[in-house]
């Protein structure tokens, strides 16, 4: 242990001469580099909590420059390190922290201020350093997303360019307005590979999304390997929307995904849709149907027409084996069992589906999470909620969380990133309306619904479905640049909000996303820089 200890220490006091050595053109910047605009302490999105900045002060990152980390911090600083190399060129070392912070970028566990809680941070950059202070290595990652912001988007690259690197000088205190940051990826319409998935979660995850919601099942594909019921991914998972191959993810594929949101501490929320749209588990199995009869295929986009058989007790098997195996898999603590659109479904069937299922989920250690028609069964107060609905008001909803139950908002009219921002949009639905990214800001979550309290209010989440998409390109189109502005609702508070400097920030961002290689859509109401 004493021979690692000095191999870091002889990393922090050799690591600078070594690099200088090798890249000492770099410290020389170019007059025409050094005139580059800064970015603004403000330019953040999400918005944080606070910002002071400190005029005219900068931290200005060279090839000496160093990521010193607390014990813990490690995977952290490795990514951050990783961002960096690949953009700047040079070496930084992820080095323990000793103390020495003139020239470095540090990130510590503990120390920082009691408001910041397990996903808040504390930054604070001078001429000599950046010191970012977390309670868990939470924090620490979404104070990264915010360094990352207050670079410039040339960072993003993904081959060294030519500096200068220079973070703006001041303090940052931040933390969330609520738990539960979500968007939603619909991969049953449209199968969507595991690198696609994983690109989309390390997108979110820059703007402090921490629920990746995956769509693993519905009329027109499954999605995932269920190896007590094997047909469900092989036949069942054999087609999209179109009339496409499909596609599913095996168990190691779905654990891979789930490791990779993990790093970026983003929480993987499965959903599984019953009673209704299950026609695809329906062709796989015919004993799941009342008469015994596979039905054919679907790659329509219709909704509504098919029910697991609610009175087979082939059916409780069937979920039984569906949760105990998708939860084994899942570490995160939701599971989402649909329940929309059971149009096929007679009321007293659904109840009594719910009845059954619900103590199954939780009998596998999860919470269990259904659209917001599962108010009208008698739901634990444990379950949640997602609302979907258009209008502003919901009695069986506001009665649910009287009850207990807490409720995830995504208004369709608000947050339903497959609707088309206006009607030259090519992709996307309009049965909820067209919504530009003024619309998707400009709602209030913690009191959208009468006589929903906030504190019933878990969080928000921006659901995308597939039926027009079919890659992660037309994905990134419909999500840019509207998901920032749902994910500002959800972290930054009612305070710091307004829409004329919510615009002039995520402006900010498209260079950003040019050098990141994220199709995006450039509205007119943003004055893209």
């Amino acid at each position: 242990m004493r021979h690692a200890r000095w191999r870091g220490l002889l990393s922090v006091l050799v690591a600078p001469l070594l690099v200088a050595g090798v890249a000492g053109a770099a410290w020389a910047e170019p007059t025409a580099a050094a005139a580059e605009q800064v970015t603004r302490l403000t330019d953040v999105v999400p918005a944080p909590v606070e910002a002071r900045p400190t005029p005219g002060e900068t931290f200005s990152l060279n090839p000496a420059t160093r990521i010193q980390v607390d014990r813990g911090a490690g995977d952290v600083g490795e990514q951050l390190a990783h961002l960096l190399r690949r953009s700047t060129g040079y070496w930084l070392p992820v080095v323990p922290d000793h103390g020495f912070t003139s020239n470095a970028i540090v990130l510590r566990l503990g120390g920082a201020d009691p408001r910041v809680g397990e996903e808040g941070y504390q930054l604070d950059v001078t001429r000599r350093s950046v010191v970012l202070r977390a309670n868990q290595p939470a924090g620490l990652f979404a104070g990264v997303q915010t360094l990352r912001q207050l670079l410039p988007a040339k960072v993003e690259s993904d081959r060294p360019q030519r500096g200068p690197w220079r973070v703006p000088a001041g303090q940052v205190l931040d933390y969330p307005r609520f738990a539960h940051r979500a968007t939603m990826l619909d991969v049953a319409r449209h199968f969507l590979t595991v690198d696609e998935v994983k690109a989309h979660i390390d997108r979110i995850a820059l703007y402090k999304i921490n629920r990746l919601h995956l769509h693993l099942s519905d009329d027109q594909g499954w999605r995932i390997e269920i190896k007590s019921w094997p047909r469900l991914a092989t036949y069942g998972g054999s087609t999209e929307v179109g009339g496409g191959p499909g596609g599913y993810y095996t168990q190691d594929q779905y654990r891979d995904i789930v490791e990779h949101a993990r790093r970026r501490h983003v929480t993987i929320v499965p959903e599984i849709d019953m009673p209704g749209h299950t026609n695809a588990a329906l062709a796989s199995y015919a004993e799941l149907n009342c008469d015994g009869k596979a039905p054919p295929l679907y790659t329509g986009i219709e909704v509504g027409f098919s029910s697991l058989c609610v009175g087979k007790d082939v059916t409780y098997r069937f979920v039984e084996d569906v949760v105990r195996e998708l939860a084994a898999l899942t570490p995160g603590p939701y599971l989402h069992i649909g329940g929309d659109e059971a149009h096929s479904t007679p009321p007293a069937d659904y109840q009594e589906f719910m009845r059954r299922v619900l103590p199954i989920v939780e009998r596998h250690g999860k919470t269990p999470v259904g659209w917001h028609e599962m108010a009208k069964a008698a739901t634990p107060p444990s379950a949640v909620l997602q609302y979907w609905g258009r209008g502003t008001t919901d009695r069986e909803v506001v009665e649910a969380a009287r009850r207990g139950n807490k409720v995830i908002m995504s208004p369709a009219n608000r947050t339903y990133l497959d609707m088309k921002y206006d009607p030259s949009t090519k992709l996307g639905l309009t049965w909820a309306g067209y919504i530009e990214v003024r619309d998707a800001y400009g709602w209030e979550p913690g009191g959208h619904l009468a006589d929903l309290p906030e504190s019933a209010v878990l969080g928000v989440e921006a659901p995308l479905w597939t039926e027009t998409l079919t890659d992660l390109d037309e994905v990134s189109f419909m999500a840019f640049p509207r998901l920032p502005a749902v994910a500002e609702l959800g972290w930054s508070p009612k305070v710091t909000r307004s829409w004329e400097g919510f615009r002039e920030r995520l402006a900010a961002q498209g260079p950003r996303w040019e050098r990141m290689g994220v199709a995006f859509h450039r509205s007119p109401q943003i004055p893209w820089r």
